[in-house]
């Protein structure tokens, strides 16, 4: 069990370094680079060897690895597990100083996706993102990624004796309700470019070098091991950064095979990933043909290799409440730690058909690692996620699967310690099955 303990602190620790999807790129490609992974620039011309591990980014919020195999890429295709990199959360608007009766100092944001409100309301919260720079040339600023590494604000709630009807249920105001405080300030506090000048001291730069900012707010707090016998996971971002830090452990701890994997790390699930750097964007497909051209190849090899390919869609899917079991399917009922879950949706919110759903059930058999199936309620609808979106840019087969979690989408998520080690296992083995 210590060395499932030691890989579910490391997952802990992946997470609580990656605070916002620009550093989840930074936190993997710092592992890439120490495994040797080159970054590849996406406007040069490449030269690939077999046998090598590069990777590209997209926006610095966006991540995809490859590592070529040994075989011919339009006989072997390619293997994929792809995540998405964002979470809900806030982000902090233009001009986001607020001063309330000339003592408060709050910020001003927006709602990203869809969190919980009310798990956000009376935790230390922080700040991470990046920040744009002025550089020599207006078309190229200069991108710093920041982090206050330390807790700088809250959202606090209201008082049981100001709100008698507050645990009746309670709805919350996005725009009035979710406005984190950051500090008591007096009549002479100058508020406008405060948050400006807090980032250029942070950057070590003049004020007037800021040009623009995207900030997440973020729970500052390190996620946990809890349970009696140390078996769950608590801890913010669980999804989808859990999916991420297997497919990247698999990734660089796989064998060489002939089939060329990959690893592909989206930005904005959480939004519907219609962005240049998310799942709707030709940016896997743009990487996958220029990667088979760069190997000698031609176009009609490219579409060869795809329909050798096979993608998972690795996303946290929902487990058992043990309060609400009347929320799940009469008879498909998943559990934290009973294995990893093959996503079921006859509306095909999930991409998994029965064959994708065969290969990856004998995957597992052979590996000696549980199953379970999810299926929503027939009279709930339930969520979605980045397999029909990539399906829908490229033909090729797809399975959609994750680990069961409770409170999806909560500021602190609970996965299984055997769930992150058992879905580890399968993509590695996936990567390199014959």
């Amino acid at each position: 069990m210590k060395e499932k303990l030691d890989f579910a602190n490391d997952l802990i620790d992946f997470v609580h370094h990656s605070p916002s999807p620009f550093h989840v790129v930074k936190t993997i490609e710092d592992r890439l680079a120490l495994a040797g992974a080159r970054k590849l620039g996406l406007t040069e011309r490449w030269r690939l060897s077999p046998g090598e591990q590069y990777y590209v980014t997209r926006n610095g919020s966006a991540l995809i690895a490859f590592a070529l195999g040994s075989g011919d890429v339009a006989e072997r295709g390619f293997r994929l597990i792809a995540a998405h990199t964002d979470a809900p959360s806030f982000k902090i608007k233009p001009s986001p100083e607020m001063v309330v009766e000339n003592v408060y100092l709050k910020f001003n944001t927006e709602v990203y996706g869809s969190p919980i409100l009310n798990t956000w309301l009376d935790r230390p919260l922080s700040v991470a993102g990046r920040v744009s720079l002025k550089g020599a040339d207006p078309f190229h600023p200069e991108m710093r990624l920041v982090h206050l590494k330390r807790p700088i604000v809250m959202i606090p709630n209201q008082s049981l004796h100001m709100n008698r009807q507050v645990n009746e249920g309670l709805e919350l105001n996005k725009q009035k309700d979710m406005l984190p405080l950051v500090a008591g300030v007096d009549k002479g506090f100058e508020k406008d470019g405060f948050l400006i000048r807090l980032l250029a001291e942070e950057l070590s730069v003049e004020a007037d070098r800021v040009v623009d900012f995207d900030l997440f707010l973020h729970e500052h707090e390190r996620g946990t091991i809890v349970g009696l016998n140390q078996e769950f996971i608590s801890s913010t971002r669980l999804d989808d950064l859990a999916m991420v830090h297997a497919g990247l452990h698999a990734f660089l701890h796989a064998e060489l095979a002939e089939t060329t994997r990959v690893l592909v790390c989206y930005d904005n699930e959480e939004v519907g990933s219609r962005t240049k750097q998310g799942a709707d964007s030709p940016f896997l497909r743009t990487l996958l043909e220029r990667i088979v051209y760069a190997l000698g190849h031609d176009r009609e090899d490219f579409f060869r290799a795809i329909y050798h390919s096979f993608l998972l869609s690795a996303d946290m899917g929902h487990g058992l409440h043990p309060n609400a079991v009347d929320k799940h399917d009469p008879v498909n009922r998943p559990v934290l730690n009973g294995g990893p879950i093959i996503k079921v949706a006859a509306n095909q919110n999930f991409a998994t058909d029965g064959d994708s759903a065969a290969v990856y059930e004998m995957l597992c058999r052979e590996a000696g690692i549980p199953v379970q199936r999810f299926v929503s309620r027939s009279d709930m609808q339930g969520g979605s996620t980045i397999g029909p979106v990539s399906a829908s840019q490229l033909d090729m087969r797809t399975l959609d699967v994750g680990n069961p979690t409770l409170a999806m989408h909560s500021i602190r998520e609970l996965g299984g310690v055997l769930d992150h080690w058992y879905i580890t296992r399968s993509f590695e083995r996936f990567y390199t099955m014959v």
